[in-house]
């Protein structure tokens, strides 16, 4: 029963991110907003990444993506509890377990399909992609976006309003974003900034894939992974908590601080 949960609950998220076709092209448009745009224009008078910012913040982008795309598949979540399906879904045979575990796959998929998209472009930005290069890619990516699925679902888990959700996220995500070094070298932050990156798990991603990538780490690889690990094991483990709950609008911290709309 378990599996065959999460196999529907994922089968059904991909369907609609499938059929949403408008939200897979403007996916992928602020990523490259920022690597042609802004990767040119902060490029062009600073030396940041070794001489070619394009290419420093590669990785980063792909994070971007990554990260915004996983986050707001969660949304789903929200808009079905607003119109009442989510309910029938916690009433079904399905395990809570088996919807958390299938959000959080469904949303790492969307995910890593938004910025694996984004990959055909490193050659414009003098990015090698050898083989192995895209393998161990491949793998950053995938246990990333995870771990961005699982603070998406750590979040829509709260909340009953669709016009509360992506503003409360958004402040909480862009700061991680911003503190993560995708833009700069956290090598050369400032040390209260350094120090604020060890405490914000998508740094550890961002420097995951520009490590598999580039090669440059600040953590240590396997700091990385651990730090990933842990966030999704946690974050799994407080939705699961949330959605036992069930729809008894006393017990959703969420309507408790922000209310219904």
């Amino acid at each position: 029963m378990m599996l065959k949960g999460i196999y529907a609950v994922v089968l059904i998220d991909l369907k609609r991110f499938w059929l949403d076709r408008a939200r897979i092209a403007m996916g992928l448009l602020q990523p490259l907003l920022y690597l042609f745009v802004l990767g040119a224009g902060l490029g062009s008078s600073s030396r940041l990444g070794g001489g070619n910012y394009q290419q420093f913040i590669f990785p980063g982008v792909i994070g971007l993506s990554m990260l915004f795309t996983a986050t707001f598949a969660a949304i789903s979540i929200v808009f079905d509890r607003q119109i009442g399906f989510f309910k029938a879904v916690l009433v079904s045979p399905v395990p809570r377990p088996a919807i958390a575990l299938g959000k959080i796959a469904a949303g790492s998929l969307q995910a890593a399909v938004q910025g694996a998209i984004v990959l055909p472009f490193a050659p414009f930005v003098g990015v090698p992609l050898t083989p192995l290069e895209v393998v161990f890619l491949l793998g950053a990516m995938l246990l990333s976006s995870t771990m961005f699925a699982a603070i998406g679902l750590a979040f829509a888990a709260r909340f009953t309003s669709v016009t509360v959700f992506p503003v409360v996220s958004n402040a909480v995500l862009l700061p991680m974003f911003f503190l993560s070094g995708a833009m700069y070298p956290l090598a050369l932050a400032p040390r209260w900034m350094q120090v604020a990156a060890h405490f914000d798990p998508v740094a550890y991603a961002v420097d995951l894939m520009r490590g598999a990538l580039l090669g440059h780490f600040f953590f240590s690889p396997w700091l990385s992974i651990g730090a990933l690990a842990l966030v999704i094991a946690g974050l799994a483990w407080e939705s699961v908590r949330v959605l036992n709950r069930g729809e008894d609008d006393s017990s959703l911290g969420a309507n408790r601080v922000w209310g219904r709309r």
